[in-house]
């Protein structure tokens, strides 16, 4: 699409100076929620069972972290490419997540850890 409406924004020098900044900062929110997990002696993947609640580390400010920076890499990456296609993508790339993969891992993070999880979700926000 970009090819077809070029948009490019920003100066190039911006974009890839700003775009790289978050870039990074994804990356470093993602290694920092991976290691807490790994920590606790849980698995991060979704479609492993959960052998602890984690709710330190990034998971005292987000219920999600790592989907958190996701979006901040995803910033980035939008940025560096000086393109306002990915930012008119992005709203439904966060349904998708949230109604497709954050509300069934809530459901089943609720049947797992029962009370503890609900409190625990409500004091810590689902995204920040």
């Amino acid at each position: 699409m970009e090819r077809t409406w070029p948009t490019q924004p920003l100066l190039w020098a911006i974009a890839i100076g700003l775009g790289s900044v978050l870039a990074l900062a994804g990356v470093f929110g993602i290694a920092w929620a991976i290691h807490t997990m790994w920590l606790a002696g849980t698995s991060v993947n979704p479609y492993k069972s959960s052998t602890a609640l984690v709710t330190n580390g990034p998971f005292r400010y987000s219920r999600n972290p790592i989907y958190v920076a996701d979006v901040v890499l995803y910033a980035g990456l939008a940025l560096v490419l000086n393109s306002l296609w990915p930012w008119a993508l992005l709203p439904l790339v966060l349904a998708i997540v949230q109604f497709g993969v954050i509300a069934r891992e809530e459901r089943y993070l609720e049947q797992q850890f029962g009370d503890d999880y609900r409190r625990y979700r409500q004091r810590v926000p689902p995204w920040l």
